[in-house]
């Protein structure tokens, strides 16, 4: 899962980003509230972690807009701002949890975990396409009643194409949601992941499977004959 950190200082942002890669998080930095609008246009994050004080503006706008469109993930403001009004506005206009500076790093960590374990409309937890099955807040993959060990690169990629299943998927799409907006990947990194993927979705003798659709993107659809996937 991907976490976005909208803050404009520089040492903090590499300290959370750093906590939040050993918590098995990956994240995406900016520092400006058009620089965030940007990147949620680009790529599905798990969470945002929300400076108000933001270098072009309040951050606060940033979230009115982002829930005009319609964007649901979790929203954690942490603010230098910690007077009452501010809280209570900040959890008006969208937030869904507020956390005042100075703070523990390990506190924010904490309060990501429990918000990304609450139900939401948008995104559900649990995904299945034929006898496949994610359970993504426990990154495990079932093929039938057997537990797939995959890797949590693949895990992530797997589950793209199962909420776009039966439609074609974007490389571009595929590359920003794995690697996020500075991905340094190489070029061929996503045909590496499809092919493990592939791979091991027949061993498991799923009922899916991953087309390429040359020059275009990738696609998984349930097959209708398993018996010929070998």
């Amino acid at each position: 899962m991907r976490v976005l950190i909208v803050e404009d200082n520089r040492e903090l942002a590499q300290l959370i980003a750093k906590r939040l890669d050993q918590s098995g998080f990956e994240s995406d930095r900016v520092d400006t509230a058009d620089l965030a609008r940007q990147a949620v246009e680009t790529v599905d994050y798990a969470a945002l972690v929300l400076d108000l004080g933001l270098p072009d503006g309040d951050g606060l706008s940033f979230l009115r807009w982002l829930r005009q469109q319609g964007k649901a993930l979790p929203v954690l403001i942490a603010s230098a701002r910690n007077g009452l009004e501010d809280r209570v506005s900040g959890l008006r206009q969208g937030a869904d949890d507020y956390l005042a500076k100075p703070f523990s790093v390990d506190e924010l960590i904490a309060r990501l975990h429990a918000l990304m374990r609450r139900p939401r409309k948008m995104l559900g937890n649990v995904l299945s396409a034929g006898n496949v099955v994610i359970d993504s807040d426990k990154h495990q993959v079932n093929v039938g009643d057997r537990v797939l060990p995959m890797r949590l690169r693949e895990t992530a990629l797997l589950d793209l194409l199962i909420r776009h299943k039966n439609r074609v998927v974007p490389r571009r799409y595929v590359e920003d949601q794995l690697f996020g907006i500075d991905g340094d990947q190489d070029s061929n990194a996503i045909e590496v992941y499809i092919h493990r993927v592939r791979r091991q979705l027949l061993d498991a003798q799923a009922t899916v499977k991953v087309h390429n659709v040359r020059g275009v993107g990738y696609m998984l659809f349930e097959d209708k004959n398993p018996a010929n996937m070998n």
